[in-house]
């Protein structure tokens, strides 16, 4: 009588291909968990780092000025009407800074002498899913920072704030704008490097704040015509009038061009930093 020897089963290419989105989709959340694990433990540095730009924003503009008799935008109606759009731009700023911040700097360390990243992209997904779950961690920091400044909005500011949400816009578009920035981050953390930091916030960041509409509709800016039409390069400026018309009832830019811009900004810079956290990785 022949025995038989028991043969090796193969996997079918089917169940390898489900066997590695199982092991993709759970090493993504599982660097996603680090991610908030690490934010739970660094709330101290988190929450101040968060709160303290906005605040000083609408502290200085939307209280100490107008005690002082000095409100932008006069007094009365407009000096409420230029807290009520500051608001906007505030939140704006907010989750452009944290994408810089939650993502950007960090990442210039990791790649930096001790190269940390190498712990990251030895997990069991492509190296593109490992640049995305940061630019998903720094959407999220985004959100938590743009919500921390309706609580400001409302205990600070010494002339009234009239917001009227449009819940459709708001609901959309801060998940793109999230989005956005955290993707910005990926590009400015594979651009910069630890000896180019200072020049990041110097002739970047500088710039983008101030001409990103933050203090001011785009549209005011009608009577310098080639300025404005300049700062349409700027993804802020999209960011804070899609704000002023999720938030406010002030004069806005369409949103007809503000969705095709951020959605194309995001495109953009998603390319733009998967591209180059590939070229680190690997080099």
């Amino acid at each position: 009588m022949t025995s038989m020897t028991p043969r090796a089963t193969i996997p079918a290419p089917a169940t390898l291909g489900q066997s590695t989105r199982v092991a993709t989709r759970r090493a993504f959340f599982a660097l996603m968990l680090r991610d908030l694990t690490v934010l739970r433990k660094q709330l101290g540095q988190f929450l101040p780092r968060t709160l303290l730009q906005p605040f000083l924003l609408v502290f200085v503009f939307t209280y100490v000025f107008p005690k002082i008799g000095q409100g932008v935008g006069g007094s009365g109606a407009g000096a409420a009407l230029f807290s009520t759009m500051l608001v906007a731009g505030v939140v704006g700023l907010s989750i452009m800074f944290q994408g810089i911040q939650s993502v950007a700097l960090p990442m210039v360390q990791e790649f930096g002498y001790t190269r940390e990243i190498e712990d990251r992209v030895l997990a069991p997904m492509p190296v593109s899913l490992v640049a995305m779950e940061k630019v998903a961690s720094g959407a999220l920091n985004g959100l938590f920072s743009a919500i921390l400044v309706f609580p400001i909005a409302a205990i600070v500011p010494a002339t009234p704030v009239h917001l009227q949400i449009n819940w459709p816009v708001l609901l959309t578009l801060t998940p793109l704008a999230c989005y956005m920035c955290g993707a910005l981050g990926l590009t400015f953390g594979t651009l910069f490097d630890s000896r180019t930091v200072p020049l990041l916030f110097g002739i970047v960041v500088l710039p983008l704040t101030f001409l990103g509409a933050i203090y001011y509709p785009w549209q005011s800016l009608e009577p310098i015509r080639w300025l404005q039409i300049g700062v349409l390069v700027n993804p802020l400026v999209y960011m804070c009038e899609g704000f002023r018309a999720a938030l406010t009832p002030v004069p806005h830019m369409s949103l007809w061009a503000i969705y095709p811009a951020m959605i194309g900004f995001s495109a953009l810079f998603t390319w733009l930093g998967i591209s180059g956290f590939k070229k680190r990785v690997l080099s």
